[in-house]
């Protein structure tokens, strides 16, 4: 039995590659929606306060390809007051014809981070009108910055408007993406913020419904992101029921956690209106989204993801590191 590669965070960010990330992601996406992958239910495990956090545990592999993955990534709001990591976690990889484990890839949850950020960048450039005009970030935490660092890999647009709770963390927010380039609006007021931008990426863990249809204008995208688990919800169920275009990463999934359950439980979206992420990329000719449509892409991440992330990193050469985290 050999040695399985250990990898720590420093030496994981060498070896990314975000052009290349994108195409094998999206690759992933395709394959989970032809049925060649095999991913079962995810394992979630949530904690009562003062730890108030959950962890999720994904793992699954592609037929015929050389490894499988299992991943834990946690979540720890609380963390933020006491100057720890919000997220954390590792990847596990073993090879599929023996068993045995390939490499540890020691992440601190960062790999969930990007592989999330990459997922959003591919819905904004396959369901946003382009060009795209300005771009709405609902939340100030880690995921937020990664969606926003990810998006230049799709869409030439610099100008943002971030909605966030805090004053501190807006102004930190806006500190530290002008840095990287970007020029940010900071709002307390969602619908300033749905008034004014046509794409919108929404990364927090609310429990209730932020943007509400009489707040989104024609021709906006809104990739969701924070609903992962059962009781989180961003978007008004009569938004969602409204979309002309509605997308998920895994209709399974999404249909019994994510952001469309609460639509499809209300009665207000039929499941069978929901476009699944890797059959729309392996539609190329479609027709062409309608200028006034409002397309919305609910992603609650897939363990294929995972696995294309970790092979990537195990597989690829030593490159540049994507933007660091936050």
């Amino acid at each position: 039995m050999s040695e399985p590669v250990i990898l720590t965070l420093d030496q994981i960010k060498q070896r990314i590659d975000e052009t290349t990330l994108l195409t094998d992601i999206e690759r992933g996406f395709a394959w989970y929606s032809e049925g060649r992958t095999v991913v079962p239910p995810v394992g979630y495990l949530a904690f009562d306060p003062p730890a108030a956090g959950d962890v999720h545990i994904k793992y699954g592999y592609v037929q015929g390809d050389e490894y499988f993955v299992v991943k834990i990534a946690s979540g720890f709001a609380g963390n933020l007051a006491r100057g720890l990591p919000v997220t954390n976690g590792l990847m596990l990889l073993f090879r599929q014809d023996i068993g045995e484990p390939a490499a540890i890839l020691l992440d601190e949850g960062y790999l969930t981070e990007v592989r999330t950020a990459v997922a959003g960048a591919i819905a904004a450039r396959h369901l946003a009108r382009h060009p795209v005009a300005r771009i709405g970030i609902v939340g100030t935490g880690g995921q937020a910055r990664f969606q926003l660092r990810m998006l230049p890999q799709v869409t030439a647009c610099r100008e943002v408007t971030v909605w966030g709770r805090s004053d501190e963390r807006l102004a930190a927010f806006e500190q530290e993406m002008a840095q990287e380039g970007f020029h940010v609006e900071t709002t307390r007021d969602v619908r300033h913020l749905a008034a004014t931008c046509d794409l919108i990426v929404t990364t927090t863990s609310a429990r209730e419904p932020l943007l509400r249809l009489e707040d989104v204008r024609p021709g906006t995208h809104i990739t969701a992101m924070g609903a992962d688990a059962p009781g989180k919800q961003e978007l008004d169920p009569h938004l969602v029921a409204r979309a002309d275009l509605v997308v998920a990463d895994s209709v399974s999934q999404c249909v019994d956690h994510g952001e469309l359950a609460g639509a499809v439980q209300a009665g207000l979206l039929d499941p069978a209106r929901i476009v699944e992420l890797g059959k729309l990329l392996a539609t190329p000719d479609r027709p062409p989204r309608g200028a006034d449509d409002i397309t919305i892409a609910d992603l609650t991440g897939v363990a294929v993801q995972d696995l294309q992330i970790a092979t990537h990193v195990l597989r690829g050469p030593i490159s540049r590191s994507p933007g660091g985290g936050g």
